[in-house]
């Protein structure tokens, strides 16, 4: 019986030292094919653009193809949460970002994914401003003239938003450090608010510095100032509200690249190393700088440590605000 008990046991751990060795080859020999990164937004906006810049270049570094995914839903919501359960084997990159990634958190404590603990966070990818802008017909010329109205005729001064927007959240941290009250008019998307202030229906909004640019050099909008701590180079001559006399004052479009939590470390290790390249190429700057995008600094480090800041933040806009999920 002892005999027989030491066979068993000496088969057993044969049996876990080849899958400990099965595991540590699929490792190391990691990618032995195509790679997705699932992007939780329909084709089109900022963050497929993001996402759709990094695939080549990334594929280059890895040696397999790095293909999208478009999962929309919820603001982001649905696809993340579908990229939360994936296989942790580094075969799906889930791209996080400002709306799915902090945003949602404040707005719906019954979240089926966390972003501090569901995920290991790779790196930033890009960060961008919202600039806070006017219709031209309006008589305000800086933040100061806007706040002092504001203030003097409480609910009087409408603005648009679309809901859980980062531009939405840049309104709502706007009017809580500034002290005033205007009322919000809720959009179904950034196409129709835009029409909105361009034909004098609303009179003010945050929106991504990249999508107000063309309006601005028509004349159509006035921008007062950049929800970014530093100017931005597509509006060298716009204050940030950082300052126009608010202090700290930031607000930003933001997105990266994580994997499922559990994804093995030297998978984590060589995937962050080669977005670390990808970032680092002159082709991927000039095309960010063109559009007012910044390469925000690079590493799994920073970006776990200011996913986190930004969910904290988030959350106690919200709460202050007393804004809820659509």
């Amino acid at each position: 019986m002892s005999i027989q008990r030491s066979v068993i046991q000496a088969l057993a751990c044969a049996v876990l030292a080849v899958g400990g060795l099965s595991s540590a080859w699929a490792q190391t020999d990691y990618p032995n094919k195509p790679v997705k990164i699932l992007v939780p937004f329909p084709p089109g906006g900022t963050s497929d653009v993001m996402a759709r810049m990094v695939a080549e270049p990334l594929g280059r570094a890895l040696g397999q193809p790095v293909v999208i995914e478009n999962v929309g839903g919820a603001g982001g919501v649905v696809g993340t949460e579908r990229g939360a359960k994936a296989a942790p084997d580094g075969y799906t990159i889930i791209q996080t970002g400002v709306g799915q990634s902090a945003v949602a958190h404040g707005l719906d404590a019954n979240l089926k994914y966390d972003s501090k603990t569901d995920f290991i966070h790779l790196t930033q990818v890009h960060s961008g401003p919202n600039v806070l802008v006017v219709n031209t017909q309006r008589p305000f010329k800086n933040v100061k003239e806007l706040v002092t109205f504001a203030k003097a005729n409480p609910g009087k001064l409408d603005y648009g938003y679309v809901h859980a927007a980062s531009g939405h959240m840049a309104m709502e941290l706007f009017k809580q450090t500034a002290g005033i009250f205007m009322t919000g008019i809720p959009y179904r998307g950034g196409g129709p608010m835009l029409n909105a202030i361009i034909g004098n229906e609303i009179p003010v909004m945050f929106i991504n510095q990249d999508v107000a640019l063309p309006h601005i050099k028509s004349g159509k909008l006035r921008p007062l100032a950049v929800s970014s701590l530093e100017r931005n180079a597509l509006y060298p001559d716009v204050p940030t509200l950082n300052e126009s006399g608010y202090p700290g004052f930031e607000a930003l479009s933001w997105s990266g690249l994580s994997v499922p939590k559990g994804t093995p470390a030297p998978v984590v290790a060589k995937l962050e190393a080669a977005l670390r390249e990808v970032m680092a190429s002159s082709a991927i700057k000039q095309r960010m700088d063109s559009q007012g995008f910044v390469v925000p600094p690079q590493g799994a480090k920073h970006y776990t440590e200011f996913v986190g800041k930004e969910l904290d933040r988030w959350t106690k806009v919200i709460k202050t605000a007393g804004l809820k999920a659509q």
